[in-house]
């Protein structure tokens, strides 16, 4: 069992294997997102800092449509999970930014937590097949395909910036501060 932190967040390992420290941070990310957004009403989740129209719900529907994309998309050629196919985002690349202010607070949890629980499995289903080395689908207009590992670290980076900027919204909202 991995130990705890005060927020509720579970520490990466300090010394493990690859695959575990990767998910390990990865898990550590996804529980600072929802800490950030825990408790909170629609009025906080569409509370913006300053000329940003970043709120906190656009950013839970977007980290959901991440791991979506990632983890099924590029990862298992799959078609995008049906929350996203009706979505235009070459016409409205903001599009879950923009309307996570018409969702309900537990529909935006919720959708989150699917997500992410869509990811796990597809994540474990990945390493069984081919460990971290498993390759994806080429997404950049060539033939470079980017492996598991590059998913995890892209997703641990994506959740990094993105709970910088709830740092900041969350303190907006109530004072709420910390790491």
């Amino acid at each position: 069992m991995a130990d705890v932190d005060e927020q509720g967040r579970p520490e990466p390992p300090l010394a493990a294997g690859e695959v575990a420290t990767l998910q390990g941070f990865l898990d550590y990310q996804r529980a600072t997102l929802e800490w950030k957004t825990r408790g909170l009403d629609g009025t906080g989740l569409a509370a913006t800092v300053g000329s940003s129209a970043m709120t906190l719900g656009g950013l839970l529907k977007h980290l959901a449509s991440v791991e979506d994309y990632w983890c099924s998309v590029r990862l298992h050629e799959r078609d995008p999970h049906p929350e996203w196919a009706e979505a235009d985002f070459r016409a409205d690349p903001d599009w879950e930014w923009r309307s996570a202010a018409d969702d309900p607070p537990e529909q935006l949890r919720r959708q989150w937590q699917q997500a992410v629980e869509r990811s796990r499995h597809d994540v474990a289903l990945a390493l069984q097949r081919g460990g971290l080395d498993q390759l994806g689908t080429p997404w950049r207009g060539d033939d470079r395909r980017p492996s598991l590992r590059w998913i995890l670290c892209h997703l641990v980076e994506e959740y990094a910036r993105h709970n910088g900027h709830a740092d900041l919204l969350r303190e907006s909202v109530d004072g709420q501060t910390g790491e």
